[in-house]
């Protein structure tokens, strides 16, 4: 099962969303809509067959296993503010699934297990920037079907969801939450869910990696560790010694 009822989704969504479109199977929700869409313009996928990810990383969604969901949106006057995108992306998740954590920036996980992927992309190609935020959910795998170990889905942590309602709280939660960015109530909730603070990780980065305890997360979304902030990088919780 997936989305069934796009007016209902539509209707539901009208308040922050301006048109939401469904397709059964599209190579990249964000790379389409970019192409096709305004600012406020939705697009909703059974299936993707050339999805990407965080740091480039390619990846697909077998039909009626994830909640594809591309939105589009003016980019924040601030420059600044570009890198608070992804995690109001990855908050609105956890305002609709409150089982689960944010990995930093926007890894939405249960207990470890990541369970949905965002990538924000910016375009500056037209009169004012914009960008395209995808967000897919994990709703329905088999166990042997997962990408990695360390995923996870919804049914197989036993929660239980109306594909077209999720749809709706998650694009309203969205709307709500980028609509935010700027405000220090976005850091305040987003730190409170923010699993990585106060861990031993190591951050893998173009620059070379980096190991120490995550003080925070700065008012730029820069993650902080051991005094020392930065913008970007692959994060991996450390288990202590024993």
């Amino acid at each position: 099962m997936t989305v069934r009822d796009i007016q209902f989704i539509q209707d539901g969504a009208a308040d922050m969303w301006r048109d939401v479109r469904w397709v059964e199977s599209v190579g990249s929700t964000n790379a389409e809509l970019l192409a096709s869409g305004e600012p406020g313009d939705v697009l909703i996928a059974d299936e993707q067959t050339a999805g990407r990810g965080r740091l480039g990383r390619a990846w697909s969604s077998p039909k009626g296993s994830q909640l594809s969901v591309s939105v589009l949106v003016d980019a924040p006057e601030a420059a600044s503010s570009f890198g608070l995108i992804p995690l109001a992306a990855g908050l609105a998740v956890t305002d609709v699934i409150p089982q689960a954590r944010l990995k930093w920036p926007n890894d939405v996980q249960i207990e470890g297990r990541k369970l949905a992927g965002i990538l924000a992309e910016a375009d500056f190609s037209g009169e004012r920037p914009r960008v395209v935020v995808g967000i897919g959910v994990n709703v329905a795998w088999r166990r042997d079907e997962l990408p990695v170990e360390t995923a996870t889905s919804l049914n197989l942590e036993g929660i239980e969801v109306d594909w077209d309602q999720l749809a709706v709280d998650l694009l309203l939660a969205l709307g709500t939450r980028c609509a935010q960015v700027g405000d220090e109530q976005l850091l305040e909730d987003y730190r409170a869910a923010c699993s990585t603070i106060g861990e031993m990780v190591r951050l893998e980065r173009a620059g070379g990696n980096v190991e120490g305890r995550v003080d925070g997360v700065n008012d730029a979304g820069e993650i902080v560790i051991a005094g020392e902030a930065y913008s970007a990088g692959d994060v991996t919780h450390l288990r202590p010694a024993s």
